[in-house]
This record gives structure tokens, sequence and C-alpha cells, in this order.
């Protein structure tokens, strides 16, 4: 193979590669993302900790970075949607890992329902996840 071909193979090679990274990342959708409860049962009372952690299916790895626009808690579990609790976000101990301050007055079922922006993909993530809130 002379420096010419060379040239040509290292230069397919190099597209073949970028289209690849391309056609992979388009495979990716916002369903590809969940968080997921650190813990199902918390002690309830003012300046309670919810810890969740953003996954991405796919690979079982943590998303760190992204944009949590929406937060509520509520007992909807207990069949009290409209018992909503001040909820507020705190600052991450780790990366993918994304906390709240909730004041839970009361033990029972609790639902926390997240809306948020992950880097580089379209569309918004809502989850709505379930715990316990324990004396």
């Amino acid at each position: 193979m002379n420096v010419f071909n060379t040239k040509h193979v290292a230069a397919a090679a190099l597209i073949g590669l970028a289209l690849g990274g391309v056609a992979s990342k388009a495979w990716a959708a916002i369903d590809d993302y969940e968080f997921q409860l650190v813990q199902n049962e918390i002690k309830n009372g003012d300046g309670a900790v919810v810890a969740v952690r953003l996954v991405d299916k796919r690979s079982g790895k943590v998303v760190p970075d992204a944009v949590i626009f929406a937060q509520r808690v509520d007992m909807a579990p207990d069949g009290m949607e409209m018992m909503t609790a001040p909820i507020e976000p705190l600052p991450s101990t780790e990366p993918g890992i994304y906390r709240f301050k909730a004041n839970l007055p009361m033990p029972g079922g609790w639902r926390l329902s997240l809306g948020a922006k992950v880097q580089g993909e379209t569309g918004s993530l809502e989850n709505k996840l379930e715990f316990k809130a324990v004396p």
C-alpha cells in the first residue's frame, strides 16, 4: 500500500468513526434516563433529606449535571395528593446524586415528582418516585 492509499484509508476511518459517534448519539432518547431513590425510607420531620440518582438505563451509569427545574413532594401514595410539603434542592455530595431537603411532617407514603433537562438530550425528563417517611 503506498502513502496515497494509506491517507485515504485513514481519512475514511476517521469519517466512519465520526459518523458512528453521531449515529449512536441519535439513538439516545430522554426515555433512556430515570431517577432512582437512593433510600426508600426517609426519617420524617423538618430537614429530611431525600436523595436520588439520575441513571442512564442503557449503561447503568449515573448522569451528572442535569438541570432540575421542577420538584414537588406530596402524599399521593396515601390518597392525599393535595398534602404537599416544602422542598428545596441541596448541593450535591457526589456526581449524579441530587439531594433535596423537605419538611415531611408525618410518617406515611410520599411521592417525589421531578422535572429535569439532561445535557445533550432533547425534551424533558419527568419521574415520580414513591418512598416512605418513617418515625
